[in-house]
This record gives C-alpha cells, structure tokens and sequence, in this order.
C-alpha cells in the first residue's frame, strides 16, 4: 500500500472524473486520459463542481478545492497517462471490444505487478481481460453513480486473479474511504446489481400485473422495507425475525414471484414507443415535469450526501 503513489485513470466520464476525484482528495497524484480534449475539460469542471456540493454540504473545505484539484493532470495519450501508475482504473465506455483493447494495450505498457482495474457494472471481468498477457493483474473495481458520494465499491476477481491483486486493491480503496466488498466469483452483475434488479424486475411485473400502479410500488418500497435497509439488510432482517419464519415465508410466496429470465414485455413496450423517463421529456413509468426531474436529483444528493456523513460519524467510514 505504501507504495502506491500514483493513480492513473482511463476515461473521463462521469465515472472516470469522479474516481479521480475522490483519489485526489485522499491525497494521491492522479493522471486522467480521455481521448477527447473536450471530456477532460468537462472532467475539470464537474470536480470542481462535486468538490464545491461536498463542501457546502460539511463534507469537505472550500479552501481545499484547488489543491485536490491540482492533484490531477490530464492528458489524451494513455501512454503518458500510465507511465508511472502505480495503479490503473480504466472507466471507458461500456463496449466488450473496446475494454479488451484497452485492457490489451495497458497490458503492455506497465509494468506485470501493476493491478489493472475495470469499472464495468455488469460485464465479465474474465471476457474483458481475455485478450491480455497479464490476466492475474486483471481485477474489477465497480464503483456506484454517483462515486463521489456513494462509499461502495465491488472488488470482483477472475480465476486467474492473484489474490496479493486483490488484498492490494482492497487495502486501497479502504484507504480513501470507500467501502470495498470482495465478490468471489465473477459473475454477470457481482452482487449489488444482481440484488438490485431482482428488485426492479419483480417492482416491474408487479406493475404488468395491475397489482399496483407505479408511484405505489415505489412508495412501497419507499415508505416501508426500504427505510430499514441502511441499517438492517436482507440477511440480516432473516436473522432476525429467525430462518424458521424465512423458510416458511419462502415455501408459500416464492412460486407466486416473478422469476422470467427475459425482460418484462411492459418494460419493451416502453422501449420502443419511446418512453424513456427523464431522457424523454419525462415519460416512462410515470410522468415527470422538468420541475419533478430537477428535484428529485437535488432530493437524492441532499439524502446521500446525510447519509455519508452519518456513516463518517458513526465510524463506519
């Protein structure tokens, strides 16, 4: 860990500038490479940006933004960008073919001890490093949106991941506050996405069903079993209420649940009409003014940006 003194990261999105950031912050050198000269200036602006909420939010210090700032350096040759890193996180689009190539070009331009790290939220780790020399260096580090804010990251291995990779990436990213979990499989959607939309996709057929409208299901959630989670997770809450009930439960409503390996026919059907939410003028399963799109980001923030700080005071951060 001590030797870790340079982050490189490959891409510059929303993803990418945000990851930077939040190195920067915790005091590591950071190059960014985008192969755009306009998403590095927008990656400078959007720190500068997210570093300002932090602080008016008690997350941080107005006089600090600067120098975590001119921590990072940019550059749109990826060579450069690398040369030296002690650690690369690669965020570049969500394309199989374009990771492989980048994955098989990074492979070869630092040294075979330096972890390469993927930010795919679903994709094969394995597939991704498929084409590289170096597969043992290959890790997943799946950040969430947005990655300033929220403290979770999946640390996914391969098969072939060395397991010094992986308690070097862990050590790492608990270092700059973040929450990382070790999913021992690679598999599609590591784990919080795999729990996620096994969420969505019963939230949904329940939706298909005439069961309940959608401001219903999702106040369902909202008002109930979801204001316990931060604090009492699902095998957790099995625990608690005892495996005896669970099983029971299990044994009557689970041949009553959605379980189609394809998505939902709703769901395509909005799809193809163009209904995409807030992408399309609001549409989707609801309806959403510009009013209602403004402030339900602004409502979502305002809760993270609480709850990560509650989670720092407790000490769990």
């Amino acid at each position: 860990m001590e030797d870790i003194k340079k982050i490189a990261v490959v891409g510059a999105g929303t993803m990418g500038h945000g990851v930077a950031q939040v190195f920067a912050a915790a005091g590591y050198e950071v190059t960014i490479q985008a192969r755009k000269k306009e998403t590095l200036e927008k990656a400078f602006v959007g720190m500068r940006n997210d570093l300002a909420f932090l602080a008016e939010r008690g997350l941080g210090r107005p006089e600090d933004i600067e120098s975590i700032v001119a921590r990072v350096s940019a550059t749109q040759d990826m060579e450069e960008a690398v040369a030296g890193a002690d650690f690369v996180h690669e965020s570049v689009f969500e394309d199989m073919t374009l990771k492989q190539e980048v994955f098989q070009r990074l492979d070869k331009l630092v040294p075979p001890d330096t972890v390469l790290a993927t930010n795919t939220s679903v994709m094969s780790i394995t597939e991704i490093a498929s084409k590289s020399e170096h597969r043992e260096r290959i890790l997943g580090t799946h950040w969430w949106n947005p990655p300033f804010l929220i403290p979770l990251v999946e640390v996914v291995q391969t098969e072939e991941s060395d397991p010094e990779a992986i308690e070097v990436t862990m050590a790492l990213h608990r270092a700059i506050g973040k929450y990382p979990v070790h999913c021992r499989k690679d598999v599609p959607g590591f784990i919080a996405n795999r729990l996620q939309h096994a969420l969505w996709r019963e939230a949904i057929s329940i939706v298909e069903r005439g069961i309940a409208d959608p401001a219903t299901v999702d106040a369902s959630l909202k008002f109930g079993p979801g204001m316990r989670l931060p604090v009492l997770a699902p095998l957790e809450n099995a625990d608690l209420v005892g495996l005896d009930l669970t099983l029971s439960i299990h044994n009557y409503v689970l041949r009553h649940l959605e379980d189609s390996h394809e998505p939902s026919p709703l769901l395509r059907e909005k799809v193809e009409k163009g209904e995409l939410g807030f992408k399309t003028g609001g549409v989707g399963f609801q309806n959403w003014t510009p009013e209602a799109q403004k402030a339900l980001r602004e409502r979502l923030l305002d809760f993270l940006s609480k709850a990560v700080r509650t989670l720092k005071e407790e000490g769990r951060l």
